[in-house]
């Protein structure tokens, strides 16, 4: 037991438990008065002393250790406590806010180990170590193609200083006809005629529009950009395809949730699928997904092969972390998020994140928008109803209920449930408006068909 600040006693669920400030340089770790002579120290992040705070707080007998997740400084600590057997509680910032007038290191490490102590913490999710290690290398991967993308605009920029309108004409500079004409600029060649020669014969524009737009003033300074640009996304274009068969090579270690002796033939793919897209993965990811998450969810519409990686990489196939699916919902912040005092509600909106799933599950629901399936007619409903805002937040929060029973119950997705709710939700209100016409005295009459 304990006395807080305003004279409540609150009982210790977590004897053993300690609490961490991090920082850039160096952490602060308090224990439980009398595990030491010292119960507040201060550790440098370097990777000896932080092997040394371990051990002390194992010599302590300290079994869980809650800390906040503070940028990328919580990484190595979360790493090396999990390594020496200590179960770490890592927390969001915004739960742990620091009550008026004790804002220090030292306080701040108390108060985490009294909070977590008392358990008031709730540990924030984290998959299992291989989720992580494709995690890290699917945003990296994302990182280079942003940074693929600038040296995009390098080179549009290059080409309009020029006065060379061949980025205009065509709908995709980094396309086929794009990089034949910019490498024969780089090369030096200046005849209009020579460079839209090399355009694809899939070109909409008319040759002479191509010509024109290639004729422009090439000056040495731009041309040097241009080059250096080009290079810059060769360059890029080299890494992703790197860090492609790095993932490749991690996802098939993941294990397997369906049966080789029972998994039936996979279906063949579809042709028009097989070319490559700008900037999808150099390798086919819907047969490993399929084996790993042990259901397609590409069958769900609007979900992509590019989407169910995201909520591999982000999430994992287990969700038994997540109690139930409301549970799940919320934590993708997909519901709305009641703020309420005096007994009015202040608002409903749903939460800010930054969650790459929760974007993904967005992005899903808006191509929905012309979709002919049932999740299609229900975006398109809640948008005459809502609004697209809350349009695209409902179809998500659906989608990612989907996606949870499938990954839970292991069942393929059957548009047909759809169908039996809708018979369900018609009975209902037919048995509501009988009800309401006896009240007044009516007797409903189907009409015959």
């Amino acid at each position: 037991m304990r006395q807080s600040s305003a004279g409540i006693s609150l009982e210790y669920i977590e004897h053993n438990a300690a609490g961490i400030d991090v920082g850039a340089t160096e952490v602060y770790v308090a224990v439980p008065p009398g595990r030491d002579a010292e119960p507040v120290r201060r550790f440098k992040t370097f990777t000896g002393d932080l092997r040394a705070m371990a051990a002390w707080l194992v010599q302590c007998g300290i079994t869980t250790v809650a800390m906040e997740s503070t940028g990328v400084y919580w990484i190595p600590p979360h790493q090396i406590l999990e390594e020496a057997g200590i179960r770490v509680c890592l927390v969001n910032s915004k739960h742990v806010k620091h009550v008026p007038g004790r804002k220090s290191d030292v306080q701040d490490c108390q108060w985490l180990q009294y909070l977590h102590a008392v358990g008031l913490l709730k540990a924030s999710f984290r998959p299992d170590s291989q989720i992580c290690a494709l995690r890290s290398l699917s945003r990296h991967r994302a990182s280079l193609v942003d940074s693929a993308a600038v040296h995009v605009q390098h080179m549009h920029k290059a080409l309009t200083q020029m006065n060379l309108q061949i980025h205009h004409i065509l709908s995709d500079i980094t396309g086929l006809s794009g990089m034949a004409i910019i490498e024969a600029i780089v090369a030096g060649e200046r005849d209009p005629h020579q460079l839209a020669a090399k355009c694809h014969q899939n070109v909409r524009s008319s040759r002479e529009t191509v010509i024109k737009s290639l004729v422009g003033n090439y000056r040495s300074e731009h041309l040097f950009t241009l080059k250096q640009s080009l290079t810059a996304y060769r360059h890029y274009q080299e890494l992703m395809a790197e860090c492609d068969r790095e993932i490749d090579r991690l996802m098939r270690s993941l294990n397997s949730r369906i049966d080789p002796t029972q998994q039936g033939p996979m279906p063949s793919p579809d042709p028009k699928a097989q070319k490559r897209r700008k900037n999808q993965f150099h390798f086919q990811m819907g047969p490993e997904l399929n084996r790993i998450f042990g259901v397609d969810l590409t069958a769900i519409p609007g979900i992509s092969a590019l989407t169910a990686h995201t909520l591999l990489a982000e999430i994992g196939p287990d969700l038994s972390r997540f109690p139930n699916v409301a549970a799940f919902a919320s934590w993708l912040a997909l519901c709305p998020a009641n703020k309420k005092s005096g007994g009015k509600v202040l608002s409903s909106k749903t939460r800010q994140t930054s969650s790459r799933a929760s974007r993904a599950l967005r992005i899903a629901a808006q191509t929905l928008a012309r979709s002919r399936s049932r999740l299609g007619s229900f975006y398109r409903s809640m948008r005459a109803r809502l609004g697209s805002p809350q349009a695209i937040t409902a179809t998500a929060h659906k989608l990612a209920r989907i996606v949870y029973h499938l990954l839970t119950t292991g069942q393929s997705y059957d548009e047909s449930v759809f169908l039996m709710e809708d018979q369900k939700q018609a009975q209902r209100h037919e048995k509501r408006l009988r009800k309401q016409a006896k009240t007044l005295g009516f007797q409903l009459v189907p009409i015959a068909a």
